[in-house]
């Protein structure tokens, strides 16, 4: 007997012999791990094997969905029965709005709209560019010899890339540096509500002012790139404009008025999201990493060194760098930035045979996944040789997910897998990041998947270090 539940009793549904989930004491836990508490979700993981099982978290009792066929259940067999509501997804609607992010027709327009802006041929289109824009952002951005704050530095090279690249001159330099760090603060600032999503909205909770304030300034700097846009399209209406957000008041112009303007922000908040948030949280983790695996840096750093030498790095660059390809794919696996995804059952399901109540959330994590034993061999080993040619043959489809999967999978994938080892061979290629690290790097609890707050390196120049 387990919180009052006979683990493995069996019930009826329609006809079918199903069995409860096994409850796991999770709010211990949490307490136990208070300073890193995404330790217990790899505990309750590990207690589970692979097995669904309920967090108990006193009122509240998500299931917890972490074996790669469940995962494919969920996200693809029954995908339209588990959606993006519930508890998890309400202190971050102001945030998300009802655009690519939600579910339903909203998120079906949404997704036609946007979609056609990061396929890999539209994302190749601009590559080029994209590698002009970062290599200029890494000259301006670093300082060699002095701190480099690590989180500010790299979201100053991605943000500004993605808002160059799609938004051209239509945001100034002053509105990008607004935005960027109000963004970084919006998914940052609900990370106690993640974990206690079952206390009510109107009682006051730690960062809720500040994401207020973050919601705010990027309304303020995306609604009147709306209006101007607007403004534009009436005065010129046959004139063709390659920046997205006039793609979107065009794509838009059958809605006017506050109703077309707010669908316009939702998603542009939405691609903005899926353009940098992977991006810069991932690349994050990249040089704590490097730190750590001084044999592994060494071949990162002889293949650039070889490939790109001392010259801009470009993207014809790219294809002769596999092993910085399968260093970036092992960081997306220990790494994913999107580590929890939640999702409310509409109606009653059977998952491994758990059966699952309508209105119930289930909680997906590929941070968990990616660290299951049963299909990754020393799971919680860093080794970019998992994704050597040929290693892949015969993994679960789904033991490997950092973009998500099914109709929801992220947008802006083919930008990050272009985006990130121009970044990282842009920054090597030029300079070698000596940290002095007195404890392991390990996350901190936010909607996104970050390291410590005020982690540096210093930048040394090439061949200096």
């Amino acid at each position: 007997m387990r919180d009052g539940q006979v683990e493995g009793a069996y019930v009826p549904i329609g006809g079918i012999s199903t069995r409860k989930a096994t409850n796991v004491p999770f709010l211990a836990s949490l307490t136990r791990n208070a300073r890193t508490p995404i330790d217990a979700f790899t505990e309750a993981s590990e207690r589970a094997g692979g097995e669904l099982v309920r967090l108990n978290m006193g009122p509240f009792r998500p299931y917890l969905v972490t074996h790669p066929d469940h995962v494919q259940h969920v996200l693809i067999q029954n995908q339209p029965n588990f959606v993006r509501e519930g508890m998890f997804w309400k202190p971050l609607a102001p945030l998300l709005g009802e655009g690519i992010l939600s579910d339903g027709e909203t998120w079906a327009e949404s997704r036609r709209i946007l979609q056609p802006l990061f396929t890999a041929r539209y994302v190749n289109s601009l590559a080029e560019q994209m590698a002009v824009i970062i290599n200029e952002l890494i000259e301006e951005t670093i300082t060699p010899g002095r701190p480099f704050d690590i989180a500010k530095g790299i979201s100053a090279i991605v943000h500004p890339t993605i808002v160059r690249l799609f938004f051209g001159s239509k945001i100034s330099v002053a509105d990008i540096q607004r935005l960027v760090p109000a963004y970084d603060v919006a998914v940052t600032a609900k990370a106690v509500r993640l974990l206690m999503p079952f206390v009510p909205q109107g009682v006051p909770m730690p960062g809720d002012r500040a994401f207020r304030r973050a919601i705010k300034t990027i309304d303020g700097v995306v609604y009147p790139r709306i209006r101007e846009a607007r403004a534009r399209a009436l005065e010129s209406p046959g004139e063709e404009s390659t920046d997205v957000v006039s793609r979107l008041v065009k794509a838009r112009q059958d809605v006017a008025g506050e109703e077309g303007d707010r669908r316009i922000r939702d998603d542009l908040v939405a691609m903005h999201g899926a353009s940098t948030e992977t991006s810069a949280t991932a690349l994050t983790w990249a040089w704590p990493v490097l730190d750590a695996h001084a044999d592994m840096a060494a071949k990162v750093y002889e293949e650039i060194d070889r490939v790109v030498g001392g010259d801009p790095v470009s993207t014809a660059h790219l294809p002769h760098m596999p092993y910085l390809r399968m260093f970036v794919n092992e960081l997306l696996r220990l790494y994913p930035p999107g580590w929890i995804l939640p999702r409310m059952a509409v109606a009653a399901d059977v998952i491994g045979g758990v059966a699952i109540e309508a209105g119930s959330t289930v909680l997906l994590s590929p941070y968990l996944t990616h660290r299951m034993a049963e299909f990754w061999d020393s799971p919680s080993v860093f080794d970019p040789d998992r994704f050597a040619p040929g290693r892949e043959a015969g993994r679960h489809r789904y033991a490997y997910w950092p973009f998500g999967a099914g109709p929801h999978v992220c947008l802006g994938q083919h930008l990050f897998l272009m985006e990130a080892p121009l970044v990282i061979a842009g920054i090597l290629r030029k300079y070698r990041p000596v940290m002095r690290l007195d404890r392991p790097v390990t996350p901190r609890l936010a909607s996104s998947l970050r390291p410590p707050s005020g982690l540096t390196m210093t930048l040394v120049p090439r061949g200096r270090s």
